[in-house]
């Protein structure tokens, strides 16, 4: 009789089934039971105890045996070879799950000399055995190998020089096809004499380039490639591969380790003008402006040896590591969705780790989890993994507590190779199947390059204080263009003068290209930012040098457009309470109607798309709203179905995504901020569930958001809608730390805005597009303010004027006052419903709706009219070391003093920016109001 075998499962698990089946037959599954049931009914002639389908020798299988003669006693030949096929099975999977442990991977440390588990031995298996023929599985057109066979290929293709993680795939598809991918060649792609000449020239132009810099500016900085220099032949490869595929635009991110040698033989930025960099000749030229060089990046286009077009962008990306990986990936999306590119297919995005950053950098796992989303999704992404097998002076059994630097990457449906970085060849295969791999499936993949660091972190670093036997292996060994030389001058691919000739052909031109700095002081125009191409006739530079934009939109659209938000298909059905909000926007957007913060913003949004431009909102439950407000995106109550109303303006309109993020905040906002940057014409919008999750993301807005134009020269128009506002509900959420935007502020780096009015949101988001400026926009967004009843507008403040950056105060005379209340945002409402109290008739409440960028000449326009010498009080419900009072008094306390008596009113100065009782809350804020119209402040 024949036995089937189960599913191939490891040794342990079919003894643990067994011991549960002895027990307790229908104890196990029916797939097991049929399967012990049918061994007995098999060897019913003999009183034998089954046992489960362990190893079986060549003896053995003559007579029909198991191990000691006894425990298979019965069992005819068939049975027995079934036995020992489902072995050399179990033994195959493992070497495809575990065979990458013996792989020869790092050039400084050994693996292990094995494991139980891929030796014949653990299955019963002898010398004797190694003839016999079995089916090596899964594999089309394999046919019946000797197990002799078998063996060398499953070594040859997982314990070489390569070690392959892909059996936690779950697609049975995506894992044979990388079965049969490398199995079929051993893991081993023959390579051509041009390709293994290119390989050598390309290893030459790097290990001639660190060493030219290290002998020109001795001591300099540049965070070397050495040790590594094999990323150039890989990148190079790359590049030519995807081309191949029909990719056009390749977007890379790095960090500084190896960006000058990127630069220099990878984008094509001129040699000469990066060692003009090192000589920073020109004190004057970048005071208060500039990065250091390793921090830079660069756009390039160029034509292929068959003339396809290519255009390569290396994200700029300042000295924290891995947060450059959504910066990129957002700049890729947007450049898909310019073009049409809905299923990804011109764009490649490689983003450049090192070890220890993969392993230790949560950003790393948050960008992972955007892959394969679609509002984030760029058809997959090739992560090459620079591995150094050390941190700064943090070696990885201290660093990190997986087997591999690598294996946050696991949680995707992703191959991951780790492969001998001084092996040219075998990365070449990898980098091979990686990228088809890729293509095919369009998930991210994973190559992990094992190479060493020859110098310290930096050029100034003494790496021997800490891993001195580390250091002593590294110094004993060749350059991997030596090694390389060596082996093709083996194989006989081209001699040893030929090798030479290369690399003082390399030398030579870089002696040329530092002569230019003495012969040709003028730039190149390297100092091109990247992305620049794409943003047209935008500028940055002074926001006083670009004139305001009329933002009004006429009251016949508005109401059409009113209209289509408020109008479902046939059939949709919506909750009633959504059915009823939905009526009331109807009639907002009327002529006589009065509209609240969420009809203003659509209709802000409506009519940019209307007008053909593009629009992506993202952030969590931003569909909806987090205070359910927006409900952009509607579900029909009976079926789940969706519907967009922004979708169905017109046939012509403009693009609308409104993304539903995850629940990140770092990954998504720098993703968002690549986005804009590739997309200037369009609006992009950021919105945080709650003002203080920005925290979470810092380093963007530090490193990005507010220095990048400044550093860098790029341009984003990236809206940041953070809500704000103190509600009595607790420290957390209370605050977007206003204090934090405005202490950034230089330069006009951005905008920072706390908009009152439902119009004023209306104006702001259509100013941000049709300026011809681009600059971030950070707005402190509302929360009770959404649904306030006096924070309405009307149709017709939507149609003519501006936005307005302050706000004057029309209901007192301006000849009567005798106080003036200075403040910006929700405590406005506060104040005025105080002085309504006390009938108050002679204190100006005026609003400054945006406070940076703030001319002070713009301020004192405002308060002119009113007498000099009377107070003026600037009034904020932030405690006083927080909100904007610090910025006004360090930036504008003098001027005002000169006329008025400027004080300040708040909340005594804290460690956290709100009470967590609402009773507490509610007894300050009457503190408050009094003080600021009975008080003389806190001067």
């Amino acid at each position: 009789m024949k036995v089937a075998s189960p599913t191939i499962h490891s040794i342990d698990y079919i003894e643990e089934i067994w011991q549960r089946y002895q027990q307790d037959p229908y104890g196990v599954s029916a797939s097991w039971r049929e399967y012990f049931d049918k061994l007995g009914q098999a060897r019913s002639s003999v009183q034998a105890t089954p046992l489960p389908p362990i190893a079986l020798g060549k003896k053995q299988l003559s007579q029909g045996f198991g191990p000691g003669g006894k425990l298979c006693a019965g069992c005819g030949r068939a049975e027995a070879m079934s036995f020992l096929q489902y072995n050399v099975s179990l033994l195959v999977r493992n070497y495809r799950v575990r065979g990458h442990l013996l792989a020869k991977v790092s050039p400084l440390r050994r693996p292990p000399r094995s494991f139980p588990e891929l030796e014949p031995e653990y299955y019963g298996m002898s010398e004797e055995d190694f003839d016999l023929l079995f089916n090596f599985g899964h594999i089309s057109g394999q046919q019946a190998k000797p197990l002799r066979s078998i063996i060398e290929i499953l070594k040859k293709t997982y314990t070489e020089c390569i070690g392959v993680q892909f059996m936690h795939i779950d697609a049975l598809v995506e894992r044979e096809w990388l079965q049969e991918r490398m199995e079929s060649s051993r893991n081993t792609l023959v390579l051509a004499k041009k390709q293994q000449v290119r390989i050598l020239e390309q290893l030459t132009d790097a290990v001639v380039f660190e060493q030219f810099i290290q002998k020109k500016f001795v001591g300099a900085k540049s965070f070397s490639l050495e040790g590594a220099e094999t990323l150039i032949p890989l990148l190079d490869q790359a590049i030519d591969k995807a081309v191949a595929q029909g990719v056009d635009t390749i977007v890379i991110g790095m960090p500084h380790r190896g960006r000058l040698n990127v630069l220099a033989n990878i984008m094509g930025k001129h040699p000469h003008t990066i060692f003009g960099e090192f000589k920073d000749a020109d004190a004057e030229l970048n005071i208060g402006r500039g990065d250091v060089k390793y921090h830079k990046g660069y756009h390039r286009e160029w034509r292929t040896d068959e003339g396809n077009k290519i255009t390569l962008d290396l994200s700029f990306n300042p000295s924290h590591l891995e947060f450059v990986g959504p910066v990129a990936q957002g700049a890729l999306k947007a450049r898909h969705i310019k073009r049409g590119d809905d299923t990804a297919q011109r764009g490649l995005l490689i983003l450049i780790h090192g070890d220890a950053a993969i392993a230790g950098e949560g950003i790393v796992q948050e960008t992972l989890n955007l892959s394969g989303l679609s509002g984030f999704s760029v058809g997959g992404t090739l992560h090459v993994v620079v591995n150094n097998e050390i941190g700064f002076t943090t070696l990885p059994e201290e660093g990190r507590s997986t087997v591999y630097a690598s294996d946050v990457a696991k949680m995707l449906q992703s191959p991951i190779f780790h492969v001998n970085g001084e092996v040219p060849d075998a990365v070449a295969q990898c980098l091979d199947v990686a990228l088809d791999f890729r293509q095919k499936f369009k998930r991210d993949v994973v190559l992990d390059m094992y190479c060493y660091r020859r110098r310290g972190h930096n050029e100034g670093d003494e790496p021997r204080f800490t891993q001195p036997t580390m250091y002593q292996l590294i110094d004993k060994r060749p350059t991997v263009m030596t090694r390389y030389t060596e082996h093709l001058v083996s194989l006989g691919e081209l001699t040893a003068d030929e090798a030479e000739k290369i690399r003082r052909s390399r030398e030579q031109f870089l002696e040329e290209e530092y002569g230019k700095l003495v012969t040709d002081q003028e730039s190149d125009a390297d100092h091109g930012c990247l992305f620049m191409p794409t943003t047209g006739s935008y500028r940055g530079g002074a926001d006083a040098e670009v004139p305001e934009a009329l933002t009004g939109v006429d009251s016949e659209t508005l109401v059409r457009l009113g209209r289509a938000l408020t109008t479902l298909p046939a059939g949709f059905t919506v909750h009633p309470k959504l059915g009823k909000l939905l009526e009331a926007r109807r009639q907002m957007c009327t002529e006589h109607g009065q509209l609240d913060w969420g009809a203003a913003e659509g209709l802000a949004l409506a009519s940019l798309v209307d007008q053909q431009v593009a629009v992506r909102l993202c952030g969590q439950d931003s569909q909806r709203g987090t205070f359910s407000h927006r409900h952009s995106v509607l579900h029909d109550s009976e079926n789940g179905d969706s519907y967009t109303p922004l979708a169905a303006i017109s046939p012509s309109q403009g693009r609308i995504d409104i993304v539903n993020s995850p629940l990140t905040e770092g990954a998504v906002l720098g993703f968002e901020y690549g986005y804009s940057t590739a997309f200037p014409e369009s609006l992009v919008v950021w919105e945080a569930q709650f003002g203080d999750f920005a925290n979470a993301a810092q380093v963007y807005i530090d490193q990005f958001i507010a220095s990048a134009e400044t550093k860098w020269n790029l341009l984003s128009g990236l809206v940041l809608l953070l809500p704000h506002g103190l509600e009595g509900t607790g420290s957390e959420h209370a605050s977007a730390r206003l204090e934090r935007f405005l202490a950034l502020a230089a330069t006009d780096n951005y905008q920072v805005v706390y908009p009152t009015e439902p119009s004023q949101i209306f104006h702001l988001l259509r100013r941000q597009v049709l300026r011809k400026i681009r600059k971030p926009l950070i707005v402190m967004s509302p929360k009770s303010l959404l649904r306030h009843p006096r924070s309405v507008s009307s149709l017709s403040a939507l149609t003519t004027g501006s936005f307005r950056k302050i706000i004057a105060d029309e209901g007192v005379a301006q000849e009567a006052v005798q106080r003036i209340l200075l403040c910006t945002g929700k405590v406005y409402y506060d104040l005025l419903q105080g002085r309504q109290e006390r009938e108050l008739t002679n204190v100006a409440i005026i609003r400054i709706e945006q406070l940076y960028p703030l001319p002070e000449e713009t301020l004192l326009s405002a308060l002119r009219p009113y007498p000099k010498g009377i107070p003026l009080i600037w009034v904020q419900e932030e405690p006083l070391n927080m909100g904007a009072y610090p910025f006004m008094y360090l930036k504008y306390g003098m001027l005002l003093s000169r006329y008025w008596r400027f004080a300040r009113v708040g909340r005594p100065e804290s460690a956290t920016p709100a009470t967590g009782s609402a009773a507490s809350h509610k007894l300050e804020q009457r503190r408050l109001i009094e003080e600021a119209f009975t008080g003389g402040g806190h001067t």
